[in-house]
């Protein structure tokens, strides 16, 4: 069925608590992720036996090999540092290697108590459980790393929020669940032995060209984490993903979109944007995503500084240009991008001031972030919605066709760029909402199949999609998330 390897566990068990989930009373199967249980090499059989999914993929029933744990991790949360989390409401059941050979981790989640729960239930309601399986789906769907959902199962009992809602667990597969946190977690206790052995398992399952037997590195490492955090945060911001939450634990060294909380889309564009009920002063809004990915890189770098140099003073030396150069080149790679969005393949070709500007005419006319990129793509070859945009945009519209005539790029040409940069639907937030309610209150899952069935198409127009394309009414001005814990 399943063959695990749990090389996580050789790590020792400073590393992590063992643990086992809660049994629940009543296991369903909602939602079982076919593609991903085919890349995962699971039997065709086992995966068309909904019972037998729910009670593995609930907790009750332990696959052979497994051997569920908690990890440790510290964290920074909203810039204040906690040296005591860890896996509070998740068990890790083990590594797989993949179709293409690449090692996953597969995690419940929502499964109950660990040593690191502190006062905490452990539990999951069904909404986040849904919320994380649509937006992992969508974000893969989009080109964007992220860890991703098998299954969401519901547990037939009840857990307690603001209110009674029913609960559920979800199932999350990931390249690791390594995160700054985990080097936070040694880095703070001294632990220097256990700091290293972390740091040589993390080179060896995510960044094998790194040579450990070199001089520097620690330094390569550092600059390599890093160059996958401006790739993730760039893609965030091309579709217009807010995390909501960019804590240290939060940060997963391989790259990928991990924790699925208080998440959402930004609608109307304005880099202020913030949806998440728990982020009182913006740290985390849309626009201030680049400065915070540096600025848990600079606590990454941080919790290295033992295993760079003896001398703590030497090594914050080595170190500082890494950090520094984060912002030039996550920089330059985000303009690329949005000159991608616009139809120029090369940031050469276009000013960043340029780009700026529709960024500000955006903005200042509360335009749609999705809807603006998607209507200049088709005004290439549509008069009427140039005549729109015209309109709207003022002289910038006719600059920017001036600019691709001057650059030799035909409007086929930039149209198909445009077309794979920018999505012509996006999981909007009063559709994953409006789901998310009906899941919940009635179980009817036949919206949230065909939503999903569209969001795996995110740069198509299918039949469906015109259903999930509109626009919220109030502008998302009242919208808030919440992180389900």
């Amino acid at each position: 069925m399943l063959q695990f390897n749990n090389t996580y566990h050789k790590l020792g068990d400073k590393f992590y608590q063992t643990a086992m989930p809660n049994k629940v009373s009543n296991p369903a199967l909602l939602f079982w992720n076919d593609m991903l249980a085919n890349d995962l090499r699971l039997d065709t059989a086992f995966c068309r036996d909904k019972s037998k999914l729910a009670l593995y993929f609930s907790g009750n029933k332990i696959i052979s090999g497994s051997v569920p744990v908690a990890l440790a991790y510290s964290g920074h949360q909203f810039g204040q540092f906690n040296p005591y989390m860890g896996d509070g409401r998740a068990h890790l059941l083990g590594e797989v290697c993949d179709k293409d050979n690449i090692q996953r981790d597969i995690q419940l989640k929502g499964s109950g108590q660990t040593p690191y729960s502190r006062r905490g239930d452990g539990l999951c309601a069904i909404g986040p459980a849904i919320r994380e399986y649509i937006m992992s789906e969508a974000m893969y769907a989009l080109g964007v790393p992220t860890s991703r959902c098998l299954a969401v199962v519901s547990t037939g009992e009840t857990v307690y929020r603001e209110s009674e809602k029913p609960g559920a667990v979800v199932t999350r597969i990931a390249a690791s669940h390594i995160r700054v946190g985990t080097f936070q977690h040694f880095s703070a206790r001294g632990d220097v032995e256990s700091l290293t052995a972390l740091t040589e398992y993390t080179i060896n399952r995510h960044y094998p060209t790194i040579d450990i037997n070199t001089d520097g590195y620690i330094l390569e490492l550092i600059k390599s984490v890093g160059a996958k955090q401006i790739e993730l945060i760039v893609q965030w911001m091309r579709v217009g993903f807010i995390h909501g939450v960019m804590n240290t634990d939060n940060c997963a060294i391989s790259g990928e979109t991990i924790d699925f909380g208080p998440c959402a889309m930004l609608g109307v564009y304005h880099p202020g944007t913030v949806y998440s009920s728990i982020d009182k002063n913006g740290r985390y809004a849309f626009g201030n995503q680049p400065n915070i990915a540096q600025w848990n890189m600079a606590r990454f770098a941080e919790s290295l500084i033992p295993l760079i140099d003896e001398d703590a003073e030497k090594a914050v030396e080595l170190v500082k240009p890494i950090i520094l150069q984060f912002a030039e080149d996550f920089n330059n790679a985000y303009y690329g991008m949005l000159a991608s969005k616009l139809g120029v393949h090369s940031l050469a070709l276009i000013d960043k001031s340029f780009i700026k500007e529709i960024l500000d005419i955006m903005q200042n006319q509360e335009l749609d972030y999705t809807l603006t990129f998607v209507q200049l793509a088709q005004s290439l070859n549509d008069n009427e919605q140039a005549e729109q945009l015209k309109a709207a945009l003022g002289k910038w519209y006719n600059n920017w066709l001036t600019l691709l005539q001057e650059a030799n790029i035909d409007h086929n040409t930039a149209e198909e760029l445009m077309k794979v940069s920018n999505p012509v639907v996006i999981p909007r937030n009063h559709h994953v909402e409006a789901i998310l309610q009906e899941c919940e209150t009635s179980g009817d899952l036949s919206s949230a199949d065909r939503f999903l069935k569209v969001l795996r198409s995110p740069y198509q127009q299918l039949p469906h999609t015109n259903e999930f394309q509109d626009l919220p009414k109030d502008g998302d001005v009242n919208y808030h998330t919440f992180c389900g814990t």
